[in-house]
């Protein structure tokens, strides 16, 4: 696989930025390249529309979160919480850009990936049968903590990830206290 180039890597850093200041949906590729002080052809060089763009943001937090249930074992309980934690942590900035346009996953078709993904890591947590009670408190405890991330991005790591494993622990009740 090709390695990007600084300026690819400068553009996606500087549509974060941006993304994250006004929302992905107000802001235009032109904006980008005049905060960058690059030209808009030299910009659509490397991406072709905004949502080209976007999606070479997205892509690698679905590969990498796609990639974190492979392999797992049902029932890790709070290991898989706090590895869980510090993956969505590592990729705050983007959990943030799709909270706060939840429609970019749709317009970039990646919704169904995102619902698999998030099932899967709910067997991890439940087993492959939980009851709907169960399956509830599973997306308390995974969508709370993604909202952990993305609201207190400011407070240290390691504060953060404390109190969202117990509380993702207290929302699993029983079920999530029962695993090592």
């Amino acid at each position: 696989m090709a390695r990007p180039s600084d300026t690819k890597i400068r553009i996606q850093a500087t549509a974060r930025e941006l993304f994250r200041e006004q929302g992905v949906q107000n802001t235009s590729l032109k904006q980008i390249s005049d905060r960058l002080g690059i030209t808009k052809p030299a910009l659509y060089y490397h991406f072709s529309s905004r949502e080209e763009l976007v999606r070479s943001i997205l892509q690698p937090v679905m590969d990498t979160l796609e990639a974190f249930v492979i392999g797992r074992e049902p029932g890790e309980g709070r290991l898989l919480l706090e590895d869980y934690f510090d993956l969505i942590w590592r990729y705050r900035e983007e959990i943030s850009m799709v909270l706060h346009a939840p429609t970019v996953l749709a317009e970039l078709e990646m919704v169904d990936r995102m619902w698999r993904w998030r099932k899967e890591l709910t067997v991890l947590l439940l087993g492959p049968a939980p009851s709907d009670a169960a399956r509830i408190r599973s997306t308390v405890a995974l969508g709370g903590m993604a909202d952990c991330v993305v609201e207190h991005a400011d407070l240290p790591a390691q504060e953060v990830k404390a109190a969202a494993v117990e509380a993702a622990l207290a929302a699993l009740g029983p079920l999530g206290r029962a695993t090592p």
